[in-house]
């Protein structure tokens, strides 16, 4: 299988470095480059590619701002010459990280878990009637010095803050500047709900259902928030867990 991938890297030097590494590797495809974070943005949008190779200290905005401002994460490999860095690209849960100079045999190692990682997703996945944002996307999350990668699945609750929405996944509840209204266009909705003008909710996270006052339902979910339907969402989410 081919894989697209995009270099972002200030250093035009480092870049062909890299291109000239990737020879070794057929299935990687080149299509595009890019100096900086807002071509490298631009890019991304454009050719929507699976990997990116992205260096994090670039001039003006850093490889985690990259990241935390396109919409939807592509697999990432960082490439860096500072190991400081390590630590908190692994809290990133980063796909790979390579050290510059870059060594061929951690780039053959990167490019197998690679392979492995985009194979099981796709054998995980079915291609009939997939929202615009599936359940295996990742979205990209940074709160201060912290940064995460996040499945859309493991997202229990999405918190309507002003301009932001908090992320509610395993013990975190980092702030996205996005507006609900936003991430209801791009999210699943046979797994995501709007269940009132705040917050909408993983239907795969529900652990209880009881009724609520004025018509409405009260929602409990594994994480323990309780969440109310709103009485105009009721009809509309009984409809759809044929209760």
């Amino acid at each position: 299988m081919s894989i697209k991938a995009i270099i972002i890297d200030d250093e035009r030097l480092a870049r062909n470095e890299l291109k000239k590494l990737l020879q070794e590797h057929a299935d990687i495809e080149i299509v595009e480059e890019a100096a900086n974070v807002d071509e490298g943005i631009e890019k991304i949008e454009t050719y929507n590619p699976e990997l990116i190779f992205l260096d994090i200290q670039m001039p003006g905005k850093t490889g985690f701002d990259l990241l935390a401002e396109v919409e939807k994460a592509p697999k990432v490999i960082f490439t860096t010459a500072y190991d400081e860095y390590a630590i908190k690209a692994f809290e990133v849960n980063a796909f790979d990280y390579l050290l510059k100079p870059i060594e061929p045999k951690r780039l053959a190692d990167a490019i197998v878990k690679l392979k492995y990682e985009l194979e099981k997703e796709k054998a995980g996945l079915n291609g009939a009637n997939r929202g615009p944002l599936t359940e295996n996307d990742q979205v990209f999350v940074k709160d201060g010095e912290r940064c995460w990668f996040v499945k859309l699945h493991e997202i229990r609750l999405f918190e309507s803050v002003g301009n932001y929405a908090k992320v509610f996944f395993a013990g975190n509840k980092p702030l996205i500047l996005k507006s609900l209204n936003a991430l209801e266009e791009r999210l699943d909705t046979k797994m995501f709900f709007r269940a009132n003008r705040k917050h909408i909710i993983n239907l795969r996270w529900i652990e209880r259902i009881e009724p609520y006052f004025n018509g409405g339902l009260l929602v409990e979910l594994k994480g323990g928030e309780k969440i109310e339907v709103s009485r105009r969402q009721t009809v509309k989410f009984k409809e759809m867990m044929s209760l």
